[in-house]
């Protein structure tokens, strides 16, 4: 699939303290960049906001300088505080409308769609892109609706002109899959943190998805 005009970033990549184990996870986030990761979303679903904040600081500033943008997960006060390029908000989160009130047009919108109903949503008008979530089930995503697969996937493609972002077991056996049956964006967690050499890891997706 080519990259959508609105989102050009076919590699993205979920990052959190805890999914990078034992390695430093701004280490990991650089060793990604280097690699061909074109877009990052900080998720700290378990951080104290002053923690999160505190990182995110952190990870814009590593962001900027290599002119990558950098979405924060679900916390618009932290996206708005340092100027992300954008906010990404699930359906237990605040509402796409409720962001859009707030952040005006300084956020682009991220929001995932679980499923098919949800297109007809008076939600859906705000959103700028959708994480479709999740292609396949994953252990570190539990309050999920649909497993989507990769038909459900093609199918939504048919549906919607918004860039689709995939999420849930994006790897090394699965991103070009769900990059050719029509996702904009493969959003990667495990295969980029926890991979020996992220750097390395980061490559070898981003050439799957041509």
């Amino acid at each position: 699939m080519p990259t959508h005009p609105n989102f050009p970033f076919p590699l993205y990549l979920v990052i959190s303290e805890r999914d990078c184990l034992d390695k430093p996870w701004l280490w990991v986030a650089e060793q990604a960049i280097l690699g061909g990761v074109d877009i990052i979303q900080l998720r700290e679903k378990e951080s104290p906001y002053a923690e999160f904040l505190a990182k995110a600081h952190a990870l814009k500033q590593l962001c900027d300088q290599h002119r990558v943008p950098l979405v924060i997960n679900d916390q618009v006060a932290i996206a708005l505080e340092i100027g992300a390029w954008g906010v990404h908000v699930g359906q237990s989160d605040m509402s796409p409308s409720a962001v859009r009130k707030i952040a005006g047009d300084k956020l682009n919108i991220g929001w995932s769609l679980e499923d098919d109903a949800q297109l007809q949503s008076a939600e859906f008008g705000y959103v700028d892109q959708l994480g479709v979530s999740p292609i396949f089930a994953t252990a570190t995503k539990t309050d999920t609706i649909t497993e989507w697969g990769i038909a459900g996937l093609r199918d939504l493609r048919r549906q919607t002109d918004k860039p689709l972002i995939a999420i849930g077991q994006m790897n090394f056996q699965t991103a070009g899959r769900a990059w050719h049956a029509g996702a904009n964006s493969v959003a990667v967690v495990s295969a980029i943190c926890q991979a020996v050499d992220p750097q390395e890891a980061s490559k070898q997706l981003k050439e799957q998805l041509q």
